[in-house]
């Protein structure tokens, strides 16, 4: 219809047209949506940043890298004395639940301790002192400790004579009350065979149980436990054995596999990978798979294995990579922290390395859990002895405050933070809407008098000289 009506012609007017539809696109979406995220969130990109040259991090992210390399971790802090343990632990584990942490079992250096201690969480990756919590049955270290379905359970471990158990303890604590509870055997969850050192992780539909030693040794077992319709764990069943026995070593679950990595074989600390293939759900109208859920295969591949042998490391898992801190290699206690982010089908796994991340100081055997933006990592042994201390480190460092490549920038923002923030923002989106409307009236009006605009904009500047 331009085209009609441009003396110009069909090609100047397109122009025209395509030039005005963006500017109308920028001032009335794109400059109120910015003006919105200007207000409540902590910085908001301008333009177009693929790349940039030049970049400013906040110092919270102390030494690190600016921007941060994905998975890498803020270095780590001591914590205060009084948030010590009780007393000094070493191959416990750390379970959070609610707005309590709980490090339960481990050793004091000689044997395996019952005790279970609580601390309650406070902000934002805070807790408060450790107290003592309700104790185990019957003392255990090493076991494979885990949280599923609003229960915790003690599955395995040592005794305090250093033999390998059987035994299953849960405890359920009441979320109504805040009552924490006591710990009671489970006959229907007791292993085939005494385990110690076996990697738990929760599944969608229960527990699995992989690898870890009985008497005799590391050994390739992988058993399952399965959540019935009350959400009650079953009895372990034997699914497909692992590539390589392997004990003390933690997995992970990651899309359709499963991770087991660190930990030791028939010949020490080992820097072996793992990887098991979950069984996955027919598709409707496919006939039902019996294999769904379960581990049907184990392999290994040297391409992905740890940069060097690692047992008894920090390790876990969060936003989408694998954490091995600590540890030792069999001849020295280790200070290197070692991430590695699995690809999605799961063919590949590059473990990285910065020197900044690494442990303020060598530990064996320490507790990690992860609360809130922290990783902590509670008591373990050095050479001095067995530990009461605990490391924090922030797993989620922040983006570059400021930012400027060719095309754009990332400025800071106001960071107003909950309804009042979300209220203000509208009204912000709003006002500079209303404001690039009435520039859009004016320009508007001007292209239609232009003889008028003219006189005007001479008046102007003849007031100005």
């Amino acid at each position: 219809m331009f085209g009609l009506l441009d003396p110009d012609g069909w090609g100047w007017a397109s122009v025209k047209a395509a030039v005005w539809l963006v500017i109308i696109v920028l001032m009335l979406g794109y400059i109120p949506d910015r003006a919105y995220y200007l207000t409540v969130a902590r910085t908001v990109d301008l333009g177009v940043l693929s790349w940039s040259p030049i970049n400013l991090c906040p110092p919270t992210n102390k030494d690190l890298p600016c921007p941060a390399p994905v998975g890498a971790i803020v270095p780590w802090d001591p914590s205060p004395a009084n948030l010590d343990l009780p007393a000094p632990r070493t191959d416990g584990s750390v379970v959070q639940v609610g707005t309590r942490l709980l490090y339960v079992g481990g050793s004091d250096g000689t044997k395996a301790q019952s005790s279970v201690f609580v601390a309650t969480t406070v902000g934002t990756g805070n807790f408060l002192e450790w107290a003592k919590g309700p104790d185990l049955p019957a003392p255990r270290t090493k076991a494979s400790v885990a949280y599923v379905a609003g229960s915790i359970y003690v599955i395995g471990g040592l005794d305090d004579t250093g033999a390998p158990t059987t035994t299953a303890f849960r405890l359920t604590p009441n979320a109504t009350t805040g009552d924490i509870g006591t710990w009671a055997p489970v006959d229907l969850l007791k292993l085939p065979e005494a385990r110690a050192g076996a990697a738990a992780v929760a599944t969608a539909d229960g527990l699995l149980l992989i690898g870890g030693s009985n008497a005799a040794g590391p050994v390739t077992t992988t058993w399952k436990s399965v959540l019935d319709g009350k959400g009650v764990l079953g009895a372990f069943a034997a699914q497909a054995p692992m590539a390589v026995a392997q004990s003390g070593a933690s997995a992970a679950i990651e899309g359709d596999f499963v991770w087991l990595f660190g930990g030791s074989d028939a010949n020490g600390p080992t820097a072996t990978v793992q990887r098991g293939s979950i069984g996955l759900v027919a598709a409707a109208g496919l006939p039902v798979n019996p294999d769904a859920g379960k581990v049907i295969a184990w392999g290994t591949n040297p391409a992905i294995n740890l940069p060097g042998p690692r047992a008894g490391g920090a390790s876990w898992f969060t936003n989408g990579a694998l954490y091995v801190a600590g540890g030792t290699d069999g001849s020295t206690p280790k200070t290197e922290l070692y991430w590695g982010i699995p690809s999605a089908d799961g063919q590949t796994l590059e473990w990285k390395h910065l020197p900044v991340s690494d442990l303020p100081g060598p530990v064996v055997g320490g507790a990690p859990v992860i609360s809130g933006p922290d990783a902590i990592i509670v008591g373990g042994s050095d050479a001095s002895g067995v530990r009461a201390a605990s490391y924090r480190g922030n797993v989620a460092p922040q983006a570059p405050f400021f930012r400027l490549g060719l095309l754009g920038a990332t400025v800071p923002g106001l960071t107003i933070n909950g309804e009042i923030g979300q209220q203000l923002g509208y009204l912000n989106a709003a006002n500079a809407g209303a404001l690039d409307f009435v520039i859009l009236i004016i320009i508007g009006w001007g292209y239609a008098h232009k003889e008028q605009s003219r006189r005007l904009m001479a008046r102007v500047l003849r007031r100005r000289r």
